[in-house]
Order: C-alpha cells, then structure tokens, then sequence
C-alpha cells in the first residue's frame, strides 16, 4: 500500500480510537440516564457537566475522561446551550442519530413539562399573585447578576477583553433589539481577530474529536448547511408571510443559533422579539424567566413557557412545543454537523482568537440585558432592592442552590412586597 493512501487512510480513522471498543448502546438506555439527570440535575450549565461526568464517565464509563473533555470544549464552542450539546453528543456517541435525540429528550422533558405547567398557571388562572411574581423578578436580578460577573472573572481576565466587553455593553444598551445584540457578536469577533491572542489554557483546548458514532462527512455538512439556510431562510419567511408560527420559530431558532455563553444570553435576544404591545407582557416574561431558575435541567427549557404563554396562535402546549424545538435544533445540527471536524477548527488561531473576542460581546451583552430589561422591571423600592441584595448573598457568597433561592425571594416577595 502506498504512503499516500495510508495517509488517506488515517485521515478518515476517527481519533481517539479506543473508544470504538467501547460497547455500542441503545436509544432506550441513554433516555433512562438522562432522564434520571434531567429530574436531579439542579445548578446551571456547570452544575449539569459535572452531574455528566460523575454518572456517564466515572459510574457508566460510557466515554473516556479525554474524550469528555473534548466534547465539553466542542460545545463552548459552538452557540446555545452547552450542557444540552453535550448530552447530545454523548447520546450521538452512544448510540447514533436515535441516542442523540433520546438524550435530549430525557434531559429537557422534565423542565419543559413544568415550565408548560407554569405557563398555563399564569396565563389560565388567576395566575400569580403580585408579591410572588416580584419575587420571582427579583431572583432574576441576582441570578442575572451573578452569571455576570461569573463569566466576566472567566472571560475577561485582561484590560483588553474588559475593555471589549464594556464598549459591547454601552453598544447593545444603545442599540436595542435583535440588530444591535447581533452587531455586537459579530464586532466581537472581528476585534478579537483583530486585537486579541487567542485562550491557550491548558486544558481548554480539545485533543481531537471523539470516536464512536461520528456522523459522515456529507451528513456532517449538510446538517451546517441547513443550520445556515434555516438562520437566512426564517426571518424571510416570517417577513414575507406575517404568520405568527413562522415567527415564534424564527425568532427562538435565532436566539438558540446565536446565542453564546449560555442560556442567561438567551434573555435580551428573546425579550427584544416578543415582548412588546400584542406581545407577551414584561411581567410575564421576566416571571417565567424567574421560575425557570428553579427548575432541573437546561434553561432553554424557559422557550416552552415562551411558546405557551403567547397571547395568540399558535399558544399553549402546541406553541410551547414548537418554540422549544425552534429553540433546540440549531444545538442539534451543530453538533451533529461539528463534532467530525472539531480537532481542524480548534487548532485555527484565527478561530480561537474571532472565539475570544466574541466570548468578551457576551459579557458586555449580559451586563446591558442586566441593566435592562432585569433590573429596571423588577427593583422599583428600596424593599425590592434589600431582596435583591440578600438573594445575590445568598446565592454567590452563601452557594446557596438557584432553586431555593428563586423559591426563597418568591416567599418574601408574597409577605413583603
């Protein structure tokens, strides 16, 4: 055999090959695991990935520690939810196209369910009381707060990267809406080409891509080929046709295939689009945003209560479930199409130094979506503020579980407020 086909050859050999003699697995395993994780898994993004590691790689040993770490770099990233994209992965991994979606579906059902749940209480019923529903508002403010200056520690460690992200704030509280949070990702990443030197931290970067059920190069890239014309197509369709399903789904497809640094980002992006006269209320919105706290599994898990508690067609359980797959899919067919040619795109300086800077955007974004729409709807006295104070104390200082500080401020909100 000549060198040149060896090479060729070991170009298509997945890497880490070891873990092609891992045994296969079945849909109806990874569904039972994940959903066991998606009852339990309380605490945010980073919570979720290591509740992953301690049950799928140290107890099931479905993957290797290297390989873990390889699909959890690979889904910070890409856009959208990271701890979902990795529950994705490892059921693709798992067991195919089958294992991925058993994998998602296990994982966001629990919360989806209860967020419908929450949805139809408020919008059904006499719905929530006032103090309660301030309550909620003012958990928002100290999770919102606490997720900024987290990934500002993590993301903006430098002059230069602080620099970005307070221009990227005063940018996207200048510039509201859709337009303006979208200018400012893509600015982002044209001053951290520019400008910046791209994250070399041990340990951030992948080794290569996993093995296992890695999807073939065609299907890879057709799946990055409909991700883009979905995110081309939809707005036009929408515009065009003035259906309001078409835009529930453009709007949370956009918000799940733009959105970086977690599901806290997806709050302006959402609100810029459906909160507005005819629209779903500010009370509302940042309400279900709070309860979404209390819930196990993902965040994006809040786009059920978004698709459910539209004032008009489609609403419900239907529009709940659509704005949840609208919410989901762009993950879905990034990982799908990424995960093959992960190792080549991390190791492109240009990419990681463009990934930088976007990484700093977000937190300029975060702050701007903290000032407004979380704290100006929700800290309207000096009661509301002393809550929100004691909750962030509780919450960052304390490490007191998001869950009982969301019910915590709900309570006092009821008695106070």
């Amino acid at each position: 055999m000549s060198d040149a086909q060896n090479d060729d050859m070991a170009a298509e050999t997945p890497p880490l090959a070891a873990d092609l003699d891992r045994p296969a697995g079945t849909a109806g395993e990874v569904f039972v695991a994940f959903l066991r994780l998606g009852l339990t898994s309380f605490g945010g993004p980073v919570a979720h990935l290591g509740y992953f590691r301690d049950d799928l790689v140290k107890r099931r040993q479905w993957l290797t520690e290297d390989a873990y770490a390889t699909l959890v770099a690979l889904c910070q990233f890409l856009p959208g939810p990271a701890s979902s994209q990795v529950g994705m992965a490892i059921g693709l991994m798992r067991a195919g196209l089958a294992g991925m979606a058993a994998a998602w579906i296990g994982f966001t059902l629990p919360s989806a369910l209860l967020m419908l749940a929450v949805a139809y209480g408020i919008t059904t019923t006499a719905g929530i009381a006032a103090g309660w529903l301030a309550g909620l508002k003012i958990a928002a403010v100290a999770i919102v707060a606490d997720a900024v200056l987290g990934m500002a520690r993590n993301l903006c460690p430098d002059r230069a990267r602080r620099t970005l992200a307070l221009i990227a704030a005063a940018a996207a509280a200048s510039v509201p809406g859709a337009v303006g949070q979208i200018g400012v990702i893509a600015a982002g990443a044209l001053a951290g080409l520019a400008f910046l030197t791209p994250d070399t931290t041990p340990g951030r970067m992948p080794a290569h891509a996993p093995a296992g059920h890695l999807p073939g190069r065609s299907a890879s890239i057709i799946a990055l080929l409909v991700f883009a014309a979905l995110l081309v197509l939809l707005p036009l369709l929408a515009k065009v046709t003035g259906n309001g399903g078409i835009s529930l789904v453009d709007t949370l497809y956009r918000a799940g295939a733009l959105v970086f640094g977690g599901g806290h980002v997806v709050l302006p992006l959402i609100e810029a689009e459906l909160v507005h006269p005819g629209g779903l209320t500010r009370q509302t919105f940042l309400a279900g945003y709070g309860a979404a706290q209390a819930m196990p599994g993902p965040l994006f898990s809040f786009a059920a209560f978004v698709g459910a508690a539209m004032p008009g067609a489609p609403n419900g359980v239907t529009g709940g479930l659509i704005a949840l797959l609208a919410a989901f899919l762009p993950s879905a067919l990034l990982v799908y199409g990424a995960l093959r040619f992960w190792t080549a795109l991390a190791a492109d300086r240009r990419v990681r130094s463009a990934m930088t800077g976007v990484n700093a955007a977000v937190v300029g974004l975060l702050g701007a979506a903290f000032w407004d729409p979380v704290v100006t709807s929700s800290i309207s006295s000096g009661r509301s503020f002393a809550l929100a104070l004691l909750a962030y104390l509780a919450l960052a200082l304390w490490r007191v579980p998001a869950w009982a500080v969301v019910a915590g401020a709900a309570l006092a909100g009821g008695l106070l407020l």
